[in-house]
């Protein structure tokens, strides 16, 4: 961490909830929390990441605002605005790149960037006033805070260098190299937060007594359910209570916004002949309202039927067709009840079906390989997890051979142990590769072994090379330290050339031949000065990359001129 900050804050951006915690950089034994909604008769640990930008595409509000606002905006005024929600899933499993567009509810578009870097704006302008209240109004300075921003282990480079760059648009930093940002992975936050949590600190759940432990060689795998996607991994505690990774992130988009929408299919079945479509169409922020109502009841810590609150314009809609009851007789798992719809507990259960289904599956994956023997615990943790539907299923396929533990706060658990993270980022001392990586190169043509396709002659003299090799840097699975630096000693290929460009790929096969081959993907790319030219094709280029580390970091050096530079790799522009 930049050791001349005086704060660390941590914004846990998520796909349903955001929220943020501060502390004093020099020490975590307080770590302030914030609470939202008062105004609405909310007071949750976040607020819904949501946010509103007006007919001239300027925004307005962030969060339940947001909500409240576009709730009460007329019909006619409502089509013309930007409504924006769930919309971190769209750098999720997909090709991120700085000009993509987002669509809001009605179908209209903006800027990804725009949307990203507002949400996170409106954060930082919150996170700042509220130290300075906190602070007896002495005004922070921007420059004393290391922010850091949690992501999903699971997303691409691209998606992680996308957010870096929301985060400068929004003036949390000035340049992409800052390091007073630190992009830190929910899983490992999550798992910081529960290594240093007391017995208490623990849902006390079932016959299991046992606390968790946090000594030397005790190994635990991590399961991180969010809104939108549930991110896996394995930690092994060092001796000097760091922690490594033993298992490469894994996991899929399986979170508790799968759950909401197995709830919008069934109603659809119940307010058949149209009635939910229309709904869906004409009344969304009605629609808006009793999604949260469901996504409350849907983390109850209750094991018994749901009663919802049917609202008032769907209740005008059915009834045009027929008495409402009526629509009621022909489904199984819901009842009619004087205004209220009635869910049954078996109903709720299977909504949860397809996210826990994946769920076990991937665990029983992990946890059935050789390597993951002496694995004791399971921790949950991200909202999704505060449900007792999801808890039970996990406990009743592993609590024979697993001890199961969820913090009593498990949507926080994220946003805590990323404070503890921007105060020590070493604390994770190695990460396993989650793919091979490499870069192009050229290299003098051997008939014996390249492809005579690749064959090219330099104009300069003749020199005769082949093109497009795969180097390969870092495997897959392959265990890198923090501090690992992987070297690629770069020669130019024409004599008089005044940079070098690097194109990095990466695949799930261990190795390669070439880069265009099938299973490469081009990750991103970056270009390198090499103004003096005297030394021809004998000059050398060292390039230096972490790969053990939550972002690539590069470093480029000249040997001709011994002049090094950190190097931007653009993963944005591929």
């Amino acid at each position: 961490m930049a050791s001349s900050s005086l704060f660390v804050v941590s914004i846990d951006f998520g796909t349903s909830y955001s929220g943020y915690c501060f502390s004093l950089a020099s020490g975590t034994d307080q770590i302030r929390q914030v609470f939202w909604g008062m105004e609405h008769g909310y007071k949750t640990p976040k607020t819904p990441t949501c946010i509103l930008f007006d007919q001239n595409q300027e925004f307005k509000k962030f969060g339940y605002d947001a909500v409240m606002k576009y709730k009460n905006l007329p019909p006619n005024e409502a089509h013309q605005w930007y409504f924006f929600q769930n919309f971190k899933m769209s750098l999720y499993n997909t090709k991120v790149t700085s000009n993509m567009r987002l669509e809001a509810s009605n179908g209209k578009t903006l800027p990804a960037l725009l949307v990203f870097a507002e949400s996170l704006r409106y954060m930082e302008q919150h996170a700042l006033k509220t130290i300075q209240e906190a602070s007896f109004n002495t005004v922070c300075d921007p420059e004393e805070i290391t922010w850091v921003i949690t992501v999903p282990a699971i997303w691409s480079a691209a998606a992680k260098q996308f957010m870096r760059l929301a985060a400068k648009e929004a003036g949390l930093i000035s340049d992409m190299t800052s390091e007073k940002l630190i992009i830190a992975l929910e899983p490992e936050a999550a798992s910081l937060w529960c290594k240093q949590l007391p017995q208490e600190g623990f849902l006390a759940e079932g016959s299991d007594k046992r606390k968790f432990e946090d000594s030397p060689g005790i190994q635990y795998i991590v399961v991180d359910c969010g809104g939108g996607t549930v991110d896996i991994t394995v930690h092994e505690v060092q001796e000097n209570r760091c922690l490594k990774e033993l298992h490469k992130a894994s996991g899929g988009g399986w979170g508790g916004n799968r759950v909401d929408e197995n709830f919008s299919a069934f109603f659809r079945e119940i307010f058949d002949d149209g009635v939910w479509d229309e709904y869906v169409k004409s009344y969304p922020t009605e629609l808006q309202q009793m999604m949260y109502n469901f996504n409350f009841q849907k983390c109850s810590a209750e094991r018994e039927a749901v009663y919802l609150h049917c609202y008032y314009k769907l209740t005008r809609l059915a009834e045009k067709k027929k008495d409402i009851s009526h629509f009621f007789k022909k489904v199984k798992g819901a009842m009619w009840c004087d205004g209220m719809i009635m869910i049954t507990y078996e109903k709720m259960k299977s909504f949860f079906e397809y996210s826990i289904k994946n769920i076990i599956a991937a665990l029983r994956e992990i946890l059935g390989k050789p390597e993951m023997a002496k694995v004791q615990y399971i921790l949950l943790v991200g909202g999704f997890a505060s449900s007792v539907i999801l808890r039970d299923e996990v406990k009743q396929a592993f609590s024979e051979k697993y001890h199961i533990f969820c913090p009593v706060e498990p949507q926080l658990a994220i946003v805590k142990g990323a404070v503890l993270f921007g105060i020590n980022p070493k604390i994770v001392t190695s990460r396993i590769s989650a793919r091979t990586y490499g870069v192009d190169v050229c290299r003098a043509f051997d008939a014996a072994i390249h492809d005579i396709r690749k064959r090219r002659v330099s104009k300069a003299d003749g020199y005769v090379y082949c093109t497009d090799l795969f180097r390969k840097l870092v495997g897959i699975g392959e265990s890198v330290n923090i501090n690992e630096v992987v070297q690629y000693i770069f020669t130019p290929v024409e004599p008089d050339q005044t940079s070098a460009s690097f194109a990095f790929y990466s695949t799930e096969k261990q190795d390669a031949q070439y880069v265009d081959e099938e299973g490469l993907e081009l990750l991103g790319s970056c270009t390198v000065p090499m103004p003096n030219t005297e030394l021809g094709r004998k000059r050398k280029l060292n390039l230096d990359i972490k790969f053990g580390l939550t972002e690539f970091k590069a470093t480029a050096t000249d040997v001709t001129s011994n002049q090094s530079r950190t190097v931007m790799i653009d993963f944005l522009s591929v």
